[in-house]
């Protein structure tokens, strides 16, 4: 699908289908089409300013394969400020790529300096406004609309409202999209005690440009570690389903950032998510996974 940018004559093609966190240890098999999503992501910061061989492989592929991105380090709900240059070089870097949608994540990785870890926001009103604060200052310096992410979190600062509350007041009062990280739900899901079906209930009327899914780690005494470090698990495909059946068929990213495998497992997991998609556009799965 094509897309004028709002600066030029430039024709972005947003992502359809089921995609592919582009990692550089992919670089070869994507080149090569050993690997061969609908479209591709990637962490702006780790190419930003990147040339050489890396910098022409990434060029070849996104001429022939949408690109979306996902941020790592803006610390959009930090108190620290914000980088406005590293925001500045994001924005020439989603320009020189046609990218259509970026996305970050609703937390912050910087406390007067960077911590390296992705860390919960309070579930509060304070905090609601502080964050959409920021991301409203984010998307008038990128001149765009972004996204923001459900993250997997493991404890909570402070809470007077549940996750879904917080994060559809944070999309009201910031007026941007939510990149929907279904992975993400199972496992908060499971370490909080909460139903994943309601989570993704509450999101359906959300604008949702696409969704993440992944694998995770389960520790022995069944707690639950976000990893991208292992193949997606039956309830978690079952989650995604039940979300196409709610929101909609959306364009669907597999990440997948360690222990990769080979290219036929990966695109083992990227037919899964086509077959799903391809399902319930057909109406052949319209009543599973409802509540009755």
């Amino acid at each position: 699908m094509l897309e004028q940018h709002h600066n030029d004559q430039t024709m972005i093609r947003k992502p359809e289908g089921a995609g592919l966190g582009l990692r550089r240890e992919l670089l070869q098999d994507a080149e090569s089409a050993k690997v061969s999503p609908d479209f591709y992501e990637v962490a702006p910061e780790n190419w930003i300013g990147i040339g050489g061989q890396w910098g022409e492989s990434l060029k070849s592929i996104v001429s022939r394969t949408p690109l979306v991105c996902h941020g790592l380090s803006l610390s959009i709900g930090s108190t620290d400020p914000l980088d406005t240059q590293l925001i500045t070089d994001i924005k020439q870097f989603l320009d020189d790529f046609n990218v259509a949608f970026y996305s970050e994540h609703l937390s912050y990785c910087s406390h007067q300096g960077h911590l390296y870890d992705l860390l919960p926001l309070p579930f509060t009103d304070e905090a609601i406004k502080h964050v959409s604060s920021r991301i409203r200052e984010v998307q008038d310096r990128l001149e765009r609309r972004i996204a923001i992410e459900n993250v997997s979190y493991y404890s909570v600062p402070e809470k007077s409202m549940t996750e879904a509350e917080f994060i559809k007041a944070v999309l009201a009062e910031s007026r941007c999209d939510l990149l929907l990280d279904v992975n993400n739900v199972y496992v908060n899901s499971q370490n909080h005690q909460y139903d994943p079906l309601a989570f993704i209930d509450e999101m359906r009327c959300e604008s949702i440009p696409y969704i993440h899914v992944a694998g995770h780690f389960r520790e022995d005494n069944g707690f639950i570690i976000d990893t991208h470090g292992s193949d997606v698990i039956d309830p978690v495909w079952a989650l995604l389903e039940y979300t196409y059946n709610k929101i909609g068929n959306k364009p669907t990213l597999l990440e997948r950032d360690f222990n990769i495998p080979d290219s036929t497992q990966l695109m083992l997991e990227i037919e899964t998510i086509k077959s799903l998609q391809e399902m319930h556009k057909n109406g052949l799965n319209t009543n599973k996974n409802e509540r009755t």
